[in-house]
């Protein structure tokens, strides 16, 4: 099928979409197509206006917005907590917005990591983002324990994806807490959490999860799986700004467990003004904030989260799948006689948000794609990371994106670029 008739074939697929209607909720770029999503959400129309309703509780009430107005901040993290909590499977109760993914990582491992005996270890695996590495790599330290020694590393067979079955093969006797993605932040593979939880369990062993690239994008049941932990961004596939709060998601069974890490915020809310220096702390999730909620940073969640209320999860990774498949079989069909590489899991059940191109010449062909007004992310050392997003890219979108990429490979014009990625890529 030639590319023209490939563009009448998307054309009717996005006439046919449910979904279609909500692209118009988002600030898009004119003559520009977004396949970021998966790094910073794009700003929706409900998150500026709750954004812009915050400001003016603030304008007209002072120090009143903590009870008045349209948002009241001081229950501000519950209420988002709950719209949160049917993206992860878990209770109102279980889930609290608050911190930033590491911070969440610092209280949760402060909390739940208890060396004793012999369990002194930490489980996580070589492909997670940086930044949880460092975080389990301090924690350590603060307990005087030297991380070359004392955190374990699951090794990927290929570079690309983790299997479950070394994972498992990995949690000795020495395992005291175990910490892993729900979606590999390169290839896009997601984990069988599942079967990981009930592992770790039947050995012992705590477990938990960073969600931050499948909040918003697939389906979970932490509750029902057993997870005793888990903390994601909300930055990315919800949309709720850049640097905007982040979530966590303590299974019931644990509250009352003192977190790690305390602070005010975590009181139980009627006793919180009581100023006594003995803390009473919230029976649930809520024990786990520190400081005072960044409210402005909250805001744009309130709108952004009742988009995702609306529609339902289960109806943005139908979409959302449906996107890849297509994109995976253009890509498939144009793009593989000029070395692309398809470096994320066909199957739909193992299968993010985002697809990974793999290519020499990733780094470059990103910068070439900026030229063409097409928005990707690199990922060293060789990948185009493209994200086509439910709630506002189209398939004629994935379309046009394949397209000029082949352009791009026909004419060469990546040469023109260095192969090196931006300072932020």
């Amino acid at each position: 099928m030639p590319l023209t008739a490939k563009r009448a074939e998307a054309i009717e697929r996005d006439e046919q979409d449910r979904l279609a209607p909500y692209r118009d909720e988002f600030y898009l770029q004119e003559g520009s197509i977004y396949m970021d999503g998966n790094s910073l959400g794009l700003l929706s129309k409900r998150a500026e206006a709750t954004l812009l309703e915050s400001l003016a509780d603030w304008r007209e009430l002072g120090i009143d917005g903590w009870m008045k107005g349209r948002h009241p901040w001081f229950e501000l993290s519950e209420k988002l907590a709950a719209l949160n909590a049917p993206l992860v499977g878990g209770s109102a109760d279980e889930v609290m917005v608050t911190g930033s993914t590491t911070v969440n990582l610092h209280q949760l491992v402060a909390t739940f990591f208890a060396p004793s005996g012999q369990r002194t270890k930490i489980l996580a695996d070589s492909l997670t983002f940086p930044s949880d590495i460092y975080a389990l790599q301090s924690q350590l330290r603060l307990r005087g324990l030297d991380p070359a020694e004392h955190l374990v590393q699951v090794e990927s067979r290929d570079g690309r994806f983790l299997d479950e079955a070394d994972i498992i093969a990995a949690m000795t006797e020495e395992i005291a807490l175990i910490v892993l993605p729900t979606v590999l932040y390169r290839s896009g593979q997601i984990l069988d959490m599942e079967r990981l939880t009930r592992e770790a369990h039947a050995r012992g062993i705590l477990i938990g999860f960073d969600g931050c690239h499948s909040v918003g994008a697939i389906p979970h049941a932490f509750h029902d799986w057993g997870v005793d932990f888990a903390y994601w961004c909300n930055y990315k596939h919800l949309n709720g700004g850049p640097g905007t709060v982040g979530g966590l998601f303590v299974h019931e069974r644990h509250f009352g467990t003192l977190p790690g890490l305390t602070g005010w915020f975590g009181s139980r809310k009627d006793k919180q003004f009581d100023m006594d220096h003995t803390m009473t702390p919230a029976e649930n999730a809520g024990a786990f904030q520190i400081g005072t909620p960044h409210v402005l940073s909250l805001a744009p969640q309130i709108g952004a989260l009742e988009l995702f209320a609306e529609v339902g999860i289960d109806a943005v990774r139908t979409k959302s799948l449906a996107l890849t498949d297509y994109m995976m079989t253009l890509v498939d069909q144009e793009l593989t006689p000029y070395g692309f590489v398809i470096g994320n899991p066909r199957d739909d059940k193992r299968r993010g948000a985002h697809l990974s191109l793999e290519h020499p010449e990733a780094a470059r062909i990103c910068k070439a794609l900026k030229a063409h007004h097409v928005i990707p992310d690199f990922r060293a050392p060789n990948i185009v990371r493209l994200a086509p997003v439910a709630l506002y890219n189209k398939f004629e979108d994935v379309y046009e994106v394949v397209s000029i990429l082949k352009t791009i490979m026909d004419e060469k014009q990546y040469e023109q670029f260095k192969n090196e990625r931006e300072v932020v890529a």
